[in-house]
C-alpha cells in the first residue's frame, strides 16, 4: 500500500531534489568538469533570464507564446471535448470517431508541419494549428474514456425517472464527468507546452521558441537553458493553476 505523505513532507522532498540538481550543476560548471558551451554556469542562466525580463523585452515573447498556447489549446477543447463525449456515450459515434483518431494520434506532429505550411501558410495561424494538432486527438480519446467510465446505471436511472437523452447528457453525464474533464485538460495543456517550440521554429520572428532557435544559431547555451527553464516554469504555473482550481471546485475529491 502506498504510504501517505503530508503536504509539508512532499514539498520538502521536491525542494531537496531540485536543490541537489542545482548543486551538482553548480559544482560541475565551477570546477570545469563540463565545458561551458555544453553546460553553462547557473549564474549565467539566471543572469540571462533577469536581463531578458528587465532589459531585452522577454516578457513580450512570453505573452505571445502564452497567447498561442491558449488559442491552440482552446481550439482543441472546443472540438475535442464534445466529440469525445459523443464517442464515449454512443457506440455508433465511437465507431466513426475513435478509429481515425487512434490512427492520427500516432502520426508525429513534426511530420505534419510541411502540410500545415501548405494548408494555412506560414503566419500566426500555422503555429496555432500545430499546437491544435498536438492536443486535439489525444484530448478527444481521453475525454471519450472519461465519458465511458461513468456508470451506465447512473444514466439508466435518469431514463427511468423520465429524463430525455439531452437531459441525461446535460444533467447527469456532464456533472458526473466534469472533474475528470478538468484533470484531462490539465494534462493536455502540458502537452501543448511541449509542442510550443516546434510551433515557433518555422517562419517565426517572436516567441520563446524563436528565441531558442536564434540562440542556437549563435551557440548561446546560457540563453537556451534560460529559455527552456522559462518554458518549464510557465508550464508548471499552468499546471498548478489547474490543480488549485480543481481542488477548489471539486474539494470533495481526494
Amino acid at each position: 500500500m502506498k504510504k501517505e505523505l503530508s503536504n509539508k513532507t512532499y514539498t520538502l522532498n521536491a525542494i531537496i531534489v531540485f536543490a541537489v540538481i542545482i548543486i551538482i550543476w553548480f559544482i560541475a560548471t565551477e570546477q570545469g568538469l563540463v565545458k561551458e558551451i555544453i553546460l553553462p554556469k547557473p549564474i549565467n542562466v539566471v543572469k540571462y533570464i533577469y536581463e531578458g525580463f528587465t532589459q531585452n523585452n522577454l516578457i513580450a515573447d512570453v505573452a505571445i507564446s502564452v497567447q498561442r498556447i491558449l488559442l491552440g489549446f482552446l481550439a482543441s477543447v472546443i472540438l475535442g471535448v464534445p466529440l469525445g463525449i459523443l464517442a464515449g456515450n454512443s457506440k455508433i459515434c465511437d465507431s466513426f470517431i475513435r478509429p481515425i483518431c487512434e490512427f492520427i494520434r500516432y502520426i508525429p506532429v513534426p511530420t505534419l508541419v510541411p502540410l500545415v505550411m501548405v494548408w494555412v501558410g506560414i503566419g500566426e495561424n500555422a503555429k496555432i494549428v500545430v499546437l491544435f494538432l498536438g492536443c486535439v486527438f489525444q484530448l478527444l480519446l481521453m475525454i471519450a474514456d472519461d465519458a465511458s467510465a461513468i456508470s451506465s446505471d447512473l444514466i439508466n436511472a435518469g431514463y427511468t425517472l423520465g429524463a430525455t437523452r439531452l437531459q441525461s447528457l446535460t444533467k447527469i453525464l456532464l456533472p458526473a464527468m466534469l472533474q475528470r474533464i478538468m484533470e484531462t485538460l490539465r494534462m493536455v495543456i502540458g502537452w501543448a507546452w511541449t509542442y510550443l517550440t516546434l510551433a515557433e521554429l518555422f517562419a517565426a520572428n517572436s516567441g520563446l521558441g524563436y528565441r531558442i532557435l536564434k540562440a542556437q544559431r549563435f551557440m548561446q547555451t546560457d540563453a537556451i537553458f534560460g529559455l527552456i527553464l522559462t518554458i518549464g516554469l510557465l508550464g508548471l504555473v499552468t499546471d498548478r493553476l489547474f490543480m488549485l482550481f480543481n481542488k477548489k471546485v471539486f474539494h470533495w475529491v481526494e
